[in-house]
């Protein structure tokens, strides 16, 4: 019988890597996305496997444009969703190790060497990177991605280094072993939580995760006040379904934007009925949050964004979240009739 730490010694020195990524109706984002591969320094072969799910936009062409500079393989299939094309492409691709990306990201030139770095000295069956802002990025894109990773929103939970072990990777910016595919099946069909969703099998199945300090994508987010609206609120649906999934992954920090949902209510009620000093609370930390913004992104603009994007996300995110406790935690309802529109075929 193979020695745990040989065998692994043995996986380090066969790692091979093939990136999967689902690509829906945007051959723009995916000609981004490629050329900033052309510009990834690593000195070993790796593979792309770019999935066309159902797309009426097809990003054939472009792909056909780096095909003498990339090692990539392209499928087309029905629209499924994006889960399911994830699975689609792992199970047909030539690496050991997959790397999810979602189209509307681009790489900075160090991301492949960091993670081979990394998973060289501290092996794992899967990891998860953060995401930033990229200089090119509009000043609503940048807004955003300040509210969904900032310390003071979100508590910094989609990636720092505080939060290593058992990591919840998102898809946006994920590895996985050839192996732990294999064991756990890959993505279910819900979408979004698809992806802490296999987190937590693949802690089930006793593998380890981990999160990789510095391995981050530049996160586009193709967004709108409408679209992002969309995409919190169906966070907060998913994540008392994922609880009941998951018990042990529930956190107290799930709740905060409905608790600050009610205390945006209080304040102003308090104000109003009883004292203008009331919303002095309320008051300090959006002036937190938008000097904040404004200082790491050095634009004005950006932070007064950022407060209207905090208020989005917060609001859409915990009626969403309140609505569905109710229904999946307190009433047991299935969350496949619940809320089916979560859920692709």
């Amino acid at each position: 019988m193979i020695d745990g730490f040989f065998f692994d010694y043995l996986c380090l020195m066969a790692l091979s890597y093939s990136f999967v990524i689902p690509v829906y109706n945007r051959p723009q984002e995916i000609k981004e996305l490629l050329e900033s591969f052309v510009l990834i320094s690593f000195n070993q072969p790796f593979e792309i496997v770019i999935v066309e799910d159902g797309s009426t936009l097809s990003s054939e062409e472009v792909v056909k444009q780096y095909r003498s500079k990339l090692n990539i393989s392209y499928y087309s299939k029905p629209n499924s969703g994006p889960g399911a094309s994830r699975n689609y492409g792992m199970e047909r691709a030539t690496g050991n190790y997959f790397i999810i990306l979602d189209s509307d990201c681009l790489l900075p030139e160090h991301y492949l060497a960091t993670v081979n770095d990394f998973l060289e000295r501290q092996y794992h069956d899967c990891y998860g990177g953060a995401d930033a802002a990229h200089r090119s990025f509009s000043p609503l894109q940048k807004a955003i991605n300040y509210v969904m990773t900032s310390f003071f929103t979100t508590g910094g939970i989609r990636g720092s280094e505080k939060s290593i072990s058992n990591f919840e990777p998102r898809s946006f910016n994920m590895g996985i072993s050839k192996a732990a595919f294999e064991k756990t099946g890959g993505f279910a069909k819900i979408h979004p939580g698809e992806d802490p969703d296999l987190s937590q099998r693949i802690l089930k199945a006793g593998f380890k995760t981990t999160f990789i300090p510095n391995a981050y994508v530049f996160h586009k987010r193709r967004i709108s006040w409408n679209k992002f609206y969309t995409q919190v609120t169906k966070f907060g649906l998913v994540r008392p379904i994922l609880n009941s999934w998951h018990p042990r992954a529930a956190k107290i920090t799930f709740w905060l934007p409905s608790l600050f949902l009610m205390f945006v209510v209080f304040s102003v009620f308090s104000t109003i009925f009883f004292s203008k000093w009331c919303i002095a609370p309320l008051l300090f930390y959006v002036l937190l949050i938008f000097f904040d913004a404004a200082l790491k992104n050095k634009s004005i603009k950006i932070g007064l964004l950022a407060v209207v994007a905090l208020f989005v996300q917060f609001f859409g995110y915990g009626m969403a979240f309140l609505r569905s406790s109710y229904y999946i935690g307190l009433l047991k309802k299935d969350p496949v009739k619940q809320f089916p529109k979560l859920f692709f075929k």
